[in-house]
């Protein structure tokens, strides 16, 4: 199957009366007039949900009226605007359009995952806007919130959506003590979540389907994943789930407040913790970008991505401002994201995502990446078969006729000599097709495949779809993970950022082709005028997966790092491996308020890299302001104006407050 996809131009902009007419012919045919009207300098088709039955008062059902309403703005010529007069809007997935899709880092190619519901689609479509004039949209049972496919110069705008009864238990330590003799808590979790208490476990349900009677979801005591979250500390992290062991009793106290009695006499030391758990399959997308241009997404709330989030997939030019991803404060969720919040695989042009919050996910806010597929078999001498390696990925073209693919070395992350080339041929998966095999696809290339490839030893890479990415003025908090991740060869900005106490690294820079298969090497990052709060070390973190670590070959090159401010504890606040041409410089480092003694940790480690700049730091007292080398020439880091100390402990004294 020949694979091309290339953006289209946008239409011509229609005159208003041409418009107008045409709105009223449409009438005339059935459909409900839509309204022409200018919005700024171009002139837009209104197509409002209500004239289509969509109800803002929020007690009926607004899937169908909004479908039909999408898909009435599909016909219309020229640039349209679908709004939804301010209001509450149910949305039930049982009339959402339905689409065979695959989608990264989600259920690969798992069969029982492969349609999906979609509340909001916009398809084959262009200069849309879809404005929510300050509603909210509230989506029921398992479905995306909205996607484009295929369409071009899209924006999503103006309103908040929100799940009801997610696939998510936020449970409440309320009261922890020992009574007889015995230990007990009493739960509490938000009003949506549906349970029952029999026989000593907790039943989660889900909402229950109008249509099937039947609870979207259900599962039983600490489902298959646990986090928490300390609302007083502000920190989030992954751990153990002591809720359901030693059990002697459970019961429903009403008023969604649950009493476990335990077997043990130690008093739980939780109170206060909220325990968010979760089954692990990622069957749908919250929002979803494929195969369209020029996409932005605006002013929004996202009160609750749905199984994963916003994803965006060989895409181009996708704008991601202002929006607070967070829960709402007044439901009794500490969730907002069952996984990662944005999620960018494969995207060209730029990636631009600034002045959001991120509060609350179960993984890496945003995740900027490609994907390696290894090589299984040579069927010519310039064609190979590829094939897709982590099971949360397959279905979905990676490769489109005409893109440049470079041929890397698995043990070394480093391309092949002669390996890169154009891709004049692709066989493989559509996107929306299970009738072929999901896993695999044979690329024909414009040259020779050269010597050095090895099946099951090189990887491949569309660099063709690589985008430039900044990344400015968010706000992270409550991350159990990283913040950012981000690995592309084309410039990355991450500048005037809060990242306050991610349990892992806050900026973490990868190129793995070994678990994950997320490519690929980085040339050009500044990361600049951040400030960092306790996060967990290494506070900035680079690991590519290669085996073989040559300092002289470097995977990643030049990362700047500079005018940033890290309060840190005990921890290193550079991490870096397989690096050249790095610089530290110019940044402020500072303990965490209420450090007494000093620390021991080296600020500083460089793993098989080579051109290190560490110059012009200010730190605090009580701060190691060592930089350790490991395969590596200690005379590849340059300190200059700095008390950093290569190989050598430089405690500095703690001043007096």
């Amino acid at each position: 199957m020949q694979r091309h996809w290339t953006p289209s131009r946008s239409r011509p902009l229609v005159g208003l009366l041409v418009l107008a007419v045409l709105s009223a012919c449409l009438g005339l045919l059935g459909a409900p007039a839509a309204t022409a009207q200018a919005v700024g300098a171009a002139r837009s088709t209104v197509v409002d949900v209500t004239d289509f039955g969509a109800d803002p008062g929020g007690h009926a059902d607004s899937a169908p009226a909004v479908k039909a309403a999408l898909r009435h703005a599909k016909t219309v010529k020229g640039p349209v605007r679908v709004v939804f007069p301010r209001g509450t809007y149910q949305l039930y997935p049982e009339s959402a359009e339905v689409r065979e899709l695959y989608v990264s880092n989600t259920v690969g190619a798992d069969q029982r995952y492969r349609d999906k519901s979609i509340g909001l689609l916009i398809e084959d479509m262009r200069d849309v806007v879809v404005d929510g004039r300050g509603s909210t949209l509230l989506f029921h049972g398992l479905q995306t919130a909205f996607a484009s496919i295929r369409s071009h110069n899209v924006t999503f705008t103006g309103f908040t959506f929100d799940y009801v009864a997610p696939k998510v238990i936020d449970a409440t330590v309320r009261t922890a003590g020992v009574e007889n003799g015995h230990a007990y808590r009493i739960l509490s979790v938000p009003a949506d979540s549906p349970y029952t208490v029999a026989d000593n476990k907790v039943t989660w349900l889900g909402e229950t389907s109008p249509v099937t009677g039947q609870p979207y979801w259900s599962g039983v005591n600490g489902l298959e994943y646990t986090q928490i979250t300390d609302p007083v500390a502000q920190r989030s992290w992954r751990g153990d789930n002591p809720l359901f062991s030693d059990v002697t009793s459970m019961s429903d106290l009403g008023g969604q407040r649950i009493r476990i009695d335990y077997a043990t006499s130690s008093k739980p030391s939780d109170q206060g913790l909220v325990y968010q758990m979760r089954q692990i399959e990622r069957e749908q997308p919250g929002a979803f970008i494929w195969e369209s241009s020029n996409v932005t997404v605006r002013n929004l709330v996202a009160r609750e991505l749905q199984t994963f989030g916003l994803v965006g997939q060989f895409s181009e030019n996708i704008t991601i401002d202002r929006v607070d991803f967070s829960p709402d404060p007044d439901s009794g969720r500490a969730t907002a994201g069952f996984a990662d919040f944005i999620q960018m695989s494969g995207i060209k042009g730029k990636v631009s995502i600034t002045n959001c919050v991120f509060d609350g996910p179960h993984d890496d806010p945003i995740n900027i990446h490609g994907t390696y597929l290894q090589v299984a078999a040579q069927p010519s001498a310039n064609s190979l078969t590829v094939s897709y390696k982590h099971p949360q990925t397959a279905g979905f073209p990676q490769f489109y006729v005409g893109d440049t693919v470079e041929l890397v070395d698995s043990a070394t992350m480093r391309p092949v000599p002669g390996g890169t080339a154009k891709v004049t041929a692709v066989d493989g998966p559509s996107g929306q097709d299970h009738d072929t095999s999901l896993t695999d696809m044979t690329i024909t290339l414009d040259r020779p495949v050269p010597d050095g490839v090895k099946i099951g030893g090189t990887v491949v890479e569309n660099t063709t779809y690589t985008p430039s990415v900044r990344i400015a003025g968010n706000v992270f908090r409550n991350v159990p993970t990283r913040g950012i991740l981000v690995t592309t060869r084309k410039p990355v900005v991450i500048e005037n950022n809060r990242f306050e106490r991610t349990t892992m690294a806050a900026i973490y820079i990868s190129a793995d082709a070994y678990q994950w298969y997320e490519s690929g090497a980085v040339s050009d990052v500044l990361i600049r005028r951040n400030t960092f709060v306790s996060s967990t070390g290494p506070v900035i973190f680079v690991e590519p997966t290669n085996q073989v670590l040559n300092a002289a070959e470097p995977v990643h090159r030049g990362i700047r790092i500079e005018r940033n401010t890290f309060e840190v504890g005990d921890v290193t606040v550079v991490d870096a491996k397989s690096v050249g041409g790095l610089s530290f410089t110019d940044n402020v480092i500072r303990r965490a308020a209420g450090a007494t003694t000093p620390y021991s940790s080296r600020l500083y480690v460089f793993r098989g890299s080579d051109d290190v700049l560490i110059e012009g730091n200010r730190y605090a007292g009580g701060l190691n302001a060592r930089a350790d080398t490991v395969s590596m020439d200690a005379s590849s880091v340059t300190v200059r104006a700095d008390a950093a100390r290569v190989n050598a402990d430089n405690v500095l004294p703690v001043r007096d407050r």
